[in-house]
């Protein structure tokens, strides 16, 4: 708990003044009488988590302390290192991490491990690069930056835990070299990177070799994102990496199977007891299976949580299921002490936790298999329903039949098939655990296919979710227990959450850090509008799944009442059609519709495609919401049929005007459509302004300042983006009528409330000040 508490810091502690701390406790464990007893516990549970902060504390520093040198940031560097793990193939490259050996200039300070991207331009081969390699190459690095959104996935704790601690790109192709160390990690992942070859080939074409390759050496950059959905809609997302219940039952399977040889071999039984013999081998067989799947977190769990019971059993001990979980759990935050940070902790813990729960009282002889199994899978998701809600704001309805079928038939067949393929040279095992994972795949499609496979629900407040965690121990009791239906009454705050939102005639408007690209949700009291949905990236991912759908589920909202898209391009339409299937927003306006397709991207017709109800962004178009005016300034009609017209300047510009305050929202505007508005609307004066095209040179002109005159000016950015946007003039503009600027990649998302206060003071949120942690980097 001490170690977890200090990850919620947004400063580390002083810890000049506080070892003096302990040193109270002490005395008052040790010098307190028996009359004294809960307070000696109280000092003693105390005691415990300040060493926890201590230790977290001390960690950090020393994690914090590897930082790249400002001096030598952004600037070209030549390192010599070993490359980590299975390296990541994109859409546009490569990425992987490198653990420095050498770096040239000598006087740079660089961290121990980068992560680096390698581009390459279109249509060029994949480069040769393999877990293990001792390269020397060019390299740019910077400080750890990531999009900073409320209730998204933050980059920069995640590169924090697992020690990287600088980022940056390959600037000439590696070379191989000599002299890096790490002969251990280096057999392992060349290890690692044979095996994944050799499965790949095998299932060369197939569906689902990644998945086999992933059950394998854990390499889940394998399976396709459409995969992973699928997997997050039946709640079966565990089973499709090397989880800990995988590493349980493949070191299960080895232990019977050694233990079942050892008996017949008489010699073996004088040297050393059968049941000995098959402990060693399976605990061997659960360190071997972890290195190859890369040592990941949840599989050091398992095998710590493993070898504790093993000890035991070796030994002939005798303890508590609960108290080999503990010391499973200390060993896990003494190597790792971030690992709260992580969902798959509390997941994993929690899950055993709660199967140990119902066993209580639950040992009657004679069960019937079945029933135990449903019994387990019974406890196991209701658990967790309040972990998953808070973690990932959706439950899988259909979770406990997925899993059902698919931990029995992905755990007992496939892993062990799996494995076997990696192993023996021959094609038919691959053949044949690639057709035990389509069969699943068959089952887990059927169950996606139903009307309503999931359930999204807002992340609940800190009472709501400790009220649902009592509520669920207290429907986990031993039957006879009395008054166990109570525990139903404790969860309903989880479904049935008191949610904030505007009042009638406000406006909340949050400009997402989504970087280079644009999404802005508008808000009011009962209806919610986004425009434009984020851009697409390299690794094939989109914002529009990855940042804006989360967001939008944490606050409760599952359909949209509207959604723009104010032009053809990638960073504003990026996210959509994710969107579309995830929000189904009831209207959908875009500047895409009014023209011809042969002059749309690849993107932009198939959003067409998916909705054929579009209509094109028109000047002159309103309505009302709740007391807010919203009016369409721009493209009129007749743009459309201009051939000279780029997309930029086609964008849908939306004016918002509530009785606090205005709001314009420019797209990507740029100087022509900025005189054509001037010339069109007289009165374009603003509170607040979506800065045109991210802060570009050839936007924002003077005199269109002149006649919006913001006070607020909000630039949605990339962080270090090749395009240099916002340009130092634009700023300066800015600057010179007055306006506050507020840019993503600095302040993280930006959340404004024109409201009962006005618009003179209505910045009420920024993730990089309200979110921030100890580890967030300072623009």
């Amino acid at each position: 708990m001490g170690c977890a508490w200090l990850q919620t810091r947004a400063q580390l502690p002083d810890m000049r003044w506080a070892w003096s701390l302990p040193l109270l406790v002490v005395l008052l464990v040790f010098f307190s009488g028996e009359k004294l007893r809960l307070a000696r516990l109280a000092g003693v549970v105390a005691l415990a988590l300040m060493a926890g902060v201590f230790y977290a504390t001390w960690r950090a520093e020393v994690r914090l302390g590897q930082t790249l040198d400002p001096h030598w940031e952004g600037r070209d560097l030549r390192v010599q290192g070993l490359v980590i793990g299975l390296p990541e193939a994109t859409t546009t490259g490569l990425g992987f991490v490198l653990s420095v050996a050498a770096v040239s200039p000598a006087a740079a300070e660089v961290p121990e491990r980068l992560r680096l991207s390698w581009w390459l331009p279109a249509g060029a081969p994949p480069p040769v690069l393999a877990g293990g390699d001792c390269v020397e190459l060019g390299v740019r690095l910077y400080r750890p930056h990531g999009n900073l959104n409320p209730a998204g996935f933050d980059y920069e704790a995640w590169l924090l835990e697992r020690g990287i601690r600088a980022t940056g790109t390959v600037r000439d192709a590696p070379v191989l070299a000599q002299g890096c160390g790490g002969a251990l990690r280096a057999q392992v992942d060349r290890t690692r990177a044979w095996v994944r070859a050799h499965l790949l080939s095998a299932l060369a074409g197939r569906e689902y070799a990644g998945v086999v390759s992933a059950l394998a050496v854990g390499d889940q950059d394998a399976i396709p994102t459409s995969q992973w959905t699928l997997f997050r809609q039946t709640g079966t997302s565990h089973l499709f990496s090397v989880s800990g219940l995988h590493i349980t039952l493949f070191s299960s399977l080895v232990y019977l199977f050694a233990r079942l040889v050892w008996r017949r071999l008489p010699r073996l039984n004088l040297f050393l007891p059968a049941h000995r013999g098959g402990i060693a081998l399976g605990l061997l067989a659960a360190g071997a299976y972890t290195l190859l799947a890369g040592f990941g977190i949840p599989a050091q769990r398992t095998l710590y949580m493993l070898a504790g019971g093993a000890l035991l059993a070796w030994t002939d001990q005798r303890a508590s299921p609960s108290r080999i979980l503990a010391l499973a759990l200390l060993v896990v935050v003494l190597v790792d002490p971030w690992a709260a940070l992580a969902p798959g902790f509390w997941l994993s813990f929690g899950a055993v936790a709660v199967l140990m729960l119902a066993a209580t009282g639950q040992r009657e002889t004679g069960a019937v298999p079945w029933r135990t199994w449903l019994r387990a899978q019974w406890a196991v998701t209701l658990g967790l329903l309040p972990l998953l809600l808070a973690l990932f704001h959706e439950i899988s309805l259909v979770s406990p039949l997925a899993n059902a079928l698919a931990i029995p038939v992905i755990s007992l067949l496939a892993v062990p098939l799996g494995l076997l393929a990696a192993l023996v040279p021959w094609d038919g095992l691959a053949l044949v655990a690639h057709a035990v994972v389509w069969a699943v795949m068959q089952w887990l499609q059927a169950l996606a296919a139903l009307p309503q496979p999931v359930f999204h629900g807002a992340a609940p407040g800190p009472l709501a979710l400790g009220l649902a965690i009592l509520g669920t121990l207290v429907l986990l009791l031993p039957r006879g227990v009395p008054g166990r239906w109570l525990g139903l009454v404790l969860c309903l705050p989880l479904f049935f959450p008191r949610l904030p939102a505007p009042a009638a005639g406000e406006v909340w408007i949050t400009a997402l850090d989504v970087g280079q690209g644009s999404a802005v949700l508008v808000r009011t009291a009962r209806r919610t509008l986004l425009v434009d949905a984020g851009p697409r990236f390299a690794s094939g991912e989109d914002a529009g799944a990855r940042i804006i759908a989360p967001h939008l589920w944490a606050l409760g909202i599952n359909r949209l009442d509207g959604l723009i898209i104010t032009h053809d391009d990638i960073d504003h339409s990026g996210g959509a059609a994710a969107l579309l299937a995830s929000h189904r927003p009831t209207w959908f306006l875009n500047s895409l519709a009014g023209v011809g397709s042969e002059r749309l991207s690849e993107t932009g017709r198939a959003l067409l495609v998916a909705r054929p109800d579009a209509r094109a962004c028109q000047a002159g178009q309103t309505w009302t919401w709740d007391g807010v005016s919203f009016s369409m300034l721009h493209p009129p009609a007749h743009h459309y049929a201009l051939a000279g017209y780029s997309d930029n300047e086609r964008s849908c510009v939306l004016r918002v005007d509530s009785p606090h305050g205005s709001l314009l929202l420019a797209g990507d505007m740029e100087r022509l459509t900025e005189m054509n508005l001037a010339e069109r609307h007289m009165l374009l004066a603003a509170d607040v302004l979506l800065v045109p095209h991210h802060g570009s040179k050839g936007a924002s002109g003077a005199s269109f300042l002149a006649a919006v005159q913001p006070r607020l000016a909000l630039i949605q950015v990339g962080h270090r983006n090749r395009f240099g946007h916002p340009h130092p003039e634009v700023l300066a503009r800015y600057r010179m009528i007055g306006a506050q600027v507020y840019r993503t990649d600095r302040d993280g998302a930006v959340s404004l409330v024109l409201g009962q206060n006005g618009p003179v003071v209505p910045v009420v949120d920024q993730a990089r000040e309200s979110h921030r942690r100890y580890w967030h980097s300072v623009r």
